[in-house]
């Protein structure tokens, strides 16, 4: 409970086969970003709303992405955005079980899922 740590997902991409801007359309509709230090039935620092970034450009896309996010989220009569953006820590990887999640459990965590807003009009 105090180790500050957060439960992520590691992507490393080809920014030739896919935008950095695909990928926050991807995680803002992916989640329920207005849940502080949750999501769904997990409680706690390590379940919050997390964007590491790895250089100056990363970081101004996602907080750019965020302002685009939360007036769409605004419009819906949704809260605010509660996602910590910030450059990453070190990475330590989980267990062997948490490894490869979906693959492992195709249908995912049932209690995971977005607000139903489109991150695009």
């Amino acid at each position: 409970g105090q180790t500050g740590h957060a439960e992520v997902v590691r992507v490393v991409f080809d920014p030739k086969a896919i935008r950095y801007a695909d990928l926050l359309k991807i995680f803002w509709e992916g989640h329920n970003p207005t849940q502080r230090m949750r999501q769904a039935y997990d409680v706690g620092t390590q379940y919050r709303s997390v964007i590491f970034t790895c250089s100056d450009a990363q970081q101004a896309a996602a907080e750019q992405s965020r302002r685009q996010y939360q007036s769409r989220l605004d419009e819906a009569g949704l809260g605010a955005i509660a996602t910590e953006i910030r450059r990453a820590p070190p990475f330590y990887y989980a267990e062997d079980d948490h490894q490869q999640y979906l693959a492992k459990h195709p249908g995912g965590y049932c209690g995971h899922g977005g607000t139903g807003v489109c991150y695009d009009k």
